[in-house]
Parts: structure tokens; sequence; C-alpha cells
């Protein structure tokens, strides 16, 4: 065979889909030895991680029976008491449970960063639906070429039984949020001395993806539609982003558009993705670490470590609580950890390792992301040099009006300088999530972005 006929037959190669899909024999695990997503249901040998039973799946197992939709969720677990907190001086004993970002944590500031553990309550859960279509793909879901999306799935988890860290990635992206969610939350770059200005945006999700009987002929490639608008301070009131995320995005990359208050025009915004800025963020985070990560997964070298018990935030219904004022909670170098709460789960760990060749703020990311629910609960962040950068932290609950498990509070804590950016804060918010709004596509189109900004 000549050099040309190699060179065809490799590109042939590269531009197959990678085969991922579990066999029927895998896929009968789930919802018997394994949770409906994939998980260990039993718990672990010490007894310190419990077996899964189903977790919180409604106000009356939460224990507020009268909850209704918008209102602040109040906590399952109040009574809880716990079990020992970590610090500077004990950490060695726990070590082999701890990120490395937490170590680096708990060594900068050895004099106020702690780690708060409680019981593990295993409190994820989600509607039956979601349980359904996750075995139903799970024998049907591909990686696109290059891993960069997925096919041959819709509504469910594409990948319960993972085989390569990229298919993790993509678990947490298409991971059951709800059908259509509003919210209004705070977003705070916090200086090393503690100050800020709180940053306020109003967000709309339409998660296409997992709408119940959607199919892929009418997902027609896009997975959400996003539109958040910023509401406060003045001098940046009025900026509106809307994104079209795409899930295969070896076909089509996200769209996203604009709207300057200033020039009263909307714009297309190819830059909304990989290492630029996040909105208003005081260069704090990157445009794909909203969400914990977003976008595509295309500029790294993805290893799937394998799976760990690991001390990670859950069940953080202190800082969602709104007796909680921002000021309680905002510290300098760090949140208020007194209102954090870890507990131990098992974790699926992912390296993630930037390709030769490509550009990215972040050489290497490790992603360590929650077994019961595919929510990324944790990243370390290396910069360049290969060190330790930034930590981000998703502070979860369940809303169990749903239900689901979604964050509550992220955090990007930079290590080289002593800030952070705490990104969804609703604690003085008149009220939370809102997920029975009703939304289409029209809604989330450039034009419906005009008429938004100059209403």
């Amino acid at each position: 065979m000549n050099k040309a006929a190699w060179i065809a037959v490799l590109a042939l190669v590269a531009a197959a889909p990678a085969w991922s899909a579990v066999s029927p024999e895998e896929a009968a695990k789930l919802g018997t030895e394994l949770t409906p997503l994939g998980a260990e249901k039993a718990g672990n040998a010490e007894g310190t991680i419990p077996e899964w039973t189903g977790g919180i799946r409604s106000p009356a197992e939460a224990g507020f029976p009268n909850y209704r939709t918008g209102e602040h969720h109040g906590d399952p677990f109040a009574g809880d008491k716990p079990l020992f907190t970590i610090t500077s001086q004990n950490m060695e004993q726990y070590s082999a449970k701890l990120t490395e970002g937490h170590k680096k944590l708990l060594q900068q500031y050895k004099d106020t960063y702690k780690m708060v553990v409680y019981p593990t309550r295993r409190s994820a859960a989600f509607p039956q639906r979601i349980y359904d279509a996750t075995k139903r793909v799970a024998t049907t879901a591909n990686l696109a070429p290059g891993g960069n999306g997925v096919t041959g799935a819709i509504e469910g988890i594409p990948f319960p039984i993972p085989k390569q860290g990229v298919e993790v990635f993509w678990n947490h992206v298409l991971r059951y949020r709800a059908d259509t969610a509003q919210r209004s939350i705070g977003q705070a770059p916090v200086t090393a001395g503690g100050a800020y200005t709180l940053v306020k945006f109003r967000d709309e999700f339409l998660f296409q993806y997992s709408v119940a009987g959607m199919t892929e002929q009418a997902l027609d490639n896009v997975i959400a539609f996003f539109i958040q608008e910023t509401t406060a301070p003045a001098r940046l009131a009025g900026e509106i982003l809307l994104v079209h995320e795409t899930l295969d995005q070896s076909k089509e990359n996200r769209r996203a558009w604009v709207y300057n208050p200033g020039q009263r025009r909307v714009r297309r915004a190819p830059n909304v993705a990989f290492d630029n800025p996040g909105t208003n963020a005081d260069n704090l985070r990157t445009s794909d670490q909203y969400d914990m990560y977003n976008g595509s997964p295309e500029r790294y070298d993805w290893k799937l470590v394998g799976k760990k018990e690991i001390y990670v935030p859950y069940n953080s219904y202190k800082l969602h609580s709104n007796t909680v004022k921002y000021t309680d909670l905002l510290k300098r170098n760090h949140i208020n950890q007194d209102l954090a709460r870890y507990e131990l789960h098992r974790v699926w760990v992912v390296d993630s390792t930037l390709k030769p060749g490509t550009s990215h703020l972040y050489s290497r990311r490790t992603l360590y992301v929650d077994e019961d629910s595919w929510q990324i609960v944790a990243v370390d962040c290396y910069d360049r040099r290969g060190q330790l950068y930034r930590v981000q932290e998703g502070h979860v609950i369940n809303y169990f009006e749903l239900p689901n498990l979604w964050t509550t509070l992220e955090l990007v804590m930079d290590m080289s300088n002593g800030r952070y950016l705490a990104l969804g804060l609703q604690n003085e918010e008149p009220r939370s999530y809102d997920f029975t709004i009703k939304r289409t596509p029209a809604d989330y189109q450039p034009n419906a972005l005009q008429r938004r900004g100059v209403r």
C-alpha cells in the first residue's frame, strides 16, 4: 500500500465513531447491583458509605411536605452532627481521601481553612423516566469522532458504565437537571482582602436533551438553550448572553450570541468557549468552568483514573439557606467553612491533559465526579508549568421537588493570589429555582434576545 493510501485509511479510522455502548448483560446490572444511573448500590466495607436506597424523591421524603416551587429548600439533614473536622494539623491522617486541591487549601490557609465532615447521605434521586432512559440508551450510545460528542442517546445518561474518561465528562454534561429552570443568582469575585462587588444574573434554561418524549430528530443536535442576563451592578446591567449547546460537537460547535445594551445590537460570540474569560467574573473563571465544566472536550486527552472514596462537598443546604447573609458567607481567601458540609462519597476520578499543539489556560484538570449523579463536585486545575493553580468546588443539594442533584454554589479558588469566585449565590434572593416555567426553542433565538434587550 502506498503512502497516500495509508493516509486515507488513517483518516477513515480517525473519523469513525468510538464504540462505547455497553452489552445488554452489562446494562442489566442497572437497577439491580448498580443504581439506575450506574453507581455501586452497596455501601463500602467500612460502613462509612451507606447503601443507596433511592435518595430523596419528594418534598415529603425530605421532611417538607408543604414545600412550593421557588422557595428556598429546607435541610433534610439539619439534625446531623459533624463526625470530625479536617485541619492543617491532622490532614495527614485523612490524606488518602483528600483531593490535591483540598490538601493545598489546607496547607495554604492553615489557620482558617477546614473541612467539617458529616455522615454520608446518598440523597441523589432523579425521575423514573431518566432511569428508564438510561437503561435504554446504555446499549446504543456512542462517542462521536474524537470523543467530541455523543450519538445514539437521548434523555438518559449515555455511559452509565464508563470505559473512558471522556465518557464521564459527557455523563456530566448530559446529566438531568430539569426540563426548564429559571433563577436569579449572584456572582462575587472576592479580592484577597475579602472585598467584593456582587454581580447579579437572571438565568433561564431549556434542557432539551432531557425533555420527556424528545427524539434525536427533534433535538436537532442542541442539548440545551441558555440565556443569562446581567441585572446588576448598573454599569453592567442589560448585557445578555444566549447559548445553544450542541450534542455532537464534531459536527457543529456551540452557537452563542451577546446583546450589548450600549449598541443595542446582537452579535455572534464565538469566543464564549474554552479559556476565554467567564461573564463578568473578573478573570477568575474561564467560559468552560461554568457548571463546573462545559463545552467541548476536544483540546484534552482524557484518562479514566478510576473510582475513589473522597471527601467532597455534598448536601450543602446551609450554603443554600435564606437565613444566611452574603457577609456571613463570603470571607477572605475562601467562604465561611463553618457553613460548608463535606461527606465521604465514591467519585470517578478523571484526568484531562492538554493535547500537544493546543492551548488553554489549564494544562491539566482532574475531575472528581459523584457516582450517584454524574455531577462534578471538585476539580483541580493546573497551570502551564504543572503547578496547582485553581481549585473548584461544586456544593450540591437535592432539589427534591423534581428531584435532582445540582449545585447551589460553585467556587473557583485561585491559589496564586488568594482571590476566589463564588457563583450561584441565592441566599438573599426572594426566590430560589423555578422549575415550572414553560419555554420552547423559539424563546431562545437571536431575535428573541434583541426583544429582551429593548423591553
